[in-house]
């Protein structure tokens, strides 16, 4: 069973936490928040709480914490705040404020789920 924790509302465009959240993908958790605590992008933080949120529904589910890989890992439109510029000769120029959810899930690796005791040996 997955352990997930969805992060709602980040004000950071998408385009910005594609390519950190897709470093963290298949990776143990524990070097995912690693990655996160070290990075220097701001979408790193939220990343992160969003890491040890789904770590913390998983200890409350009473699952083996130091199995978890990070098995899904994406981040998804949220609403859009429309603002406007004022500009040359009475026009004015619409800028879009742009946010974010981030979707962590962590889960014990299948792989390793899948195999028996005696196929370890």
């Amino acid at each position: 069973m997955a352990y997930t924790n969805i992060h709602r509302g980040v004000r950071m465009s998408m385009t910005k936490v594609r390519p950190v959240i897709c470093q963290i993908r298949g990776k143990r958790l524990d070097e995912a928040v690693t990655m996160m605590a070290l990075s220097k992008k701001r979408c790193a933080v939220f990343i992160r709480q969003a890491l040890l949120a789904a770590k913390a529904n998983a200890d409350q589910a009473e699952a083996d914490l130091r199995g978890l890989y990070v098995v899904e890992a994406r981040v998804d439109a949220g609403p859009t705040m429309k603002r406007f510029q004022p500009k040359d000769r009475g026009r004015s120029h619409q800028i879009l404020k742009r946010s974010c959810h981030i979707t962590v899930s962590v889960d014990v690796k299948a792989a390793a789920a899948k195999r028996s005791p005696e196929q370890a040996a």
